[in-house]
């Protein structure tokens, strides 16, 4: 019997990781200074006949570039490139809308679903708007409900907020950054108490929900702005990681500092790989060590 339950647990493990092999396919091709230049962590794929869209779909935009899951209604992940030519003088357009680019038949999350007098979540861009200010197009792209979670206000206006001041600033001063966000797991406590969905009815009056997620995380890969970004990543390029609880009084002892943590916690718990294009040693480096924020230069 135990011999038998050893083989099955081998034959378990050599499934996972042939499963778990990246496919370069969907990893290589991407120009400098776009959204996946440095991989695509979920190898999400835009074939809507691939397995699993569902759950990962990419959508590629010329301002972001995200994976979208048609079962939490959120995305799973939001990337985007940043420098400072992205920041310009546009206004905020908080033309919170449904994406018209998402595969026909699937629910289109509106800017009126999050029903924040019940639920009490915002609706929290993963990719700024502040990030997206060089023209009113931009902006406005930063408003489609797919950049959106259901985010605590403490989360959304205080941790995560001056993150992005943060990431804004190191830009400003002569820095481009590669840049990954998303939600993770279920349930979070916004102003109106602890909820684990957000109750949708669609015109049928059939029942769908969108998930609140436990947690919200970024990524940040910061090196001063120049070229040839792949071959000078190892000299010159600093990695931020955080992993900020989704729920009330996540800033009452302080801002994002506090819950910095490596990107191997968050590949961890999301099942994502993240900058694939590095070669093994440094993506390691990269990856086990925890950014010391007060230290950068």
């Amino acid at each position: 019997m135990k011999k038998n339950l050893l083989t099955l647990s081998l034959i378990f493990l050599f499934i996972f990781r042939v499963r778990a092999l990246p496919n370069p396919a969907f990893d290589e091709g991407h120009e400098e200074n776009t959204p996946l230049y440095f991989g695509n962590p979920s190898d999400a794929s835009g074939n809507f006949e691939a397995e699993d869209v569902g759950q990962n779909y990419l959508m590629e935009k010329a301002q972001f570039s995200l994976s979208y899951n048609s079962e939490t209604l959120n995305p799973a992940w939001v990337a985007w490139h940043l420098c400072a030519a992205d920041l310009g003088e546009a206004d905020r357009s908080d033309s919170f809308r449904p994406d018209a680019e998402l595969p026909e038949g699937w629910y289109a999350v509106r800017k009126n679903d999050y029903k924040f007098p019940y639920y009490g979540f915002d609706r929290g861009h993963i990719c700024p708007s502040a990030d997206r200010t060089a023209t009113k197009e931009d902006n406005s792209a930063t408003f489609l409900m797919t950049n959106m979670v259901p985010q605590s206000p403490d989360n959304n206006r205080v941790v995560w907020v001056a993150l992005e001041k943060y990431e804004r600033e190191l830009v400003l001063q002569g820095n481009e950054a590669y840049i990954f966000a998303g939600p993770y797991g279920k349930g979070g406590t916004g102003d109106k108490g602890y909820f684990e969905e957000i109750s949708v009815t669609q015109k049928d009056d059939s029942e769908l929900s969108i998930t609140v997620p436990s947690h919200t995380w970024k990524i940040i890969l910061f090196m001063p702005a120049g070229e040839d970004d792949l071959n000078r990543v190892a000299a010159e390029a600093r990695v931020i990681a955080v992993c900020v609880p989704n729920e009330k009084g996540c800033g009452k002892n302080g801002s994002w500092e506090q819950y910095l943590c490596s990107v191997n916690y968050i590949e961890e718990i999301t099942g994502f790989d993240f900058f694939e294009m590095l070669p093994d040693e440094l993506e390691e480096e990269f990856e086990s060590s925890v950014f010391s924020w007060y230290t950068y230069n």
